[in-house]
């Protein structure tokens, strides 16, 4: 049975005027993908350095922290020799073989040079490095770089994978590569924090996320549970704002939700046959599209599709 490994209670966290987390909490269970969604500046990556590097919270705030039994602002090093960080940009030293970046990683964390060198052999191989091992960084490709990142982040053997936004930019095939390795990695009951703006990468990897919008916690659960409680099962959505049409008809007010943002109307609703039969009635063909909503109409709903200020 999994026992929780993350608990966070009213954590609040300032700079200056600008309120970036507010009385956030939540828990994590050893060997879950816990992830964090939300707009550019919601909070996401103020809430990761807070759990593992010295990002004081706010001193009037009456939270706790504890991150497999430590607490931050105490035991920042501790917390840090237990993790391994995954940070969005690749600060790797391009002058540098990929080998050599590895090995002088393993230093900080004290690890022997022979037992170092098994490791980088076999995370190396883990995540499909091998052929790479003696090529300079600056002959990788961005893939290439960003498993490279994760490998080194692996290399002291982590309880808790720290993940920000670790597959922006890359393409599909590499970004699947590495949700497997991270499901290997939960198998191995390493903990998992991840924050993305990809709401499939979310769907796949998270066994809970929590969205933020504005420094607060807008909602949490299992992702199937809350489109399951958030939004409806499908959605007409009409690309010609002429073609456009208001649901005067009461009845079907009752079981159609209209959503009009940016030059497209939503039809939203449980009833298939509702939306079908209001397409072929009243739409043209070719200008509209039925699907199945997904985690990204929960977040759009809950967030807002409107930008804000920060973005």
């Amino acid at each position: 049975m999994s026992s929780t490994v993350i608990k966070v209670k009213n954590l609040s966290k300032s700079f200056g005027k600008i309120r970036a987390v507010h009385n956030l909490s939540f828990s994590v269970e050893s060997g879950l993908c816990f992830g964090f969604l939300g707009p550019n500046g919601a909070g996401k990556t103020t809430v990761m350095k807070m759990l593992y590097a010295k990002c004081i919270r706010d001193k009037n705030s009456d939270s706790e922290m504890n991150i497999f039994g430590y607490d931050p602002v105490k035991d920042e090093l501790a917390i840090k020799y237990i993790s391994g960080v995954v940070q969005q940009e690749n600060n790797l030293d391009d002058e540098l073989n990929v080998i050599q970046n590895l090995l002088i990683y393993s230093k900080f964390y004290d690890i022997p040079a022979k037992t170092a060198k098994k490791r980088i052999e076999y995370l190396l191989d883990f995540l499909e490095l091998s052929e790479k091992a003696d090529s300079k960084i600056k002959e990788l490709s961005g893939g290439m770089k960003r498993r490279l990142v994760i490998a080194r982040a692996l290399l002291n053997q982590p309880r808790l994978l720290i993940l920000d936004e670790p597959t922006t930019g890359l393409d599909p095939q590499v970004r699947h590569v590495i949700w497997d390795k991270i499901r290997q990695l939960q198998k191995q009951q390493t903990t998992v924090l991840l924050t993305t703006h990809y709401m499939e990468e979310a769907f796949q990897l998270c066994d809970c996320m929590l969205i933020m919008h504005k420094g607060q916690k807008i909602m949490e659960g299992r992702p199937k549970e809350l489109m399951k409680e958030n939004i409806e099962k499908y959605v007409l959505e009409v690309f010609d704002t002429e073609g456009a049409h208001q649901v005067d008809d009461d009845m079907l007010k009752e079981v159609i939700r209209v959503d009009h943002t940016h030059g497209v109307t939503r039809y939203y609703s449980n009833d298939i046959d509702v939306l079908k039969n209001l397409s072929t009635s009243r739409l043209q063909a070719g200008n509209y599209h039925i699907r199945e909503t997904n985690l990204e109409d929960v977040f759009l709903r809950a967030t807002g599709r409107q930008l804000n200020d920060k973005q």
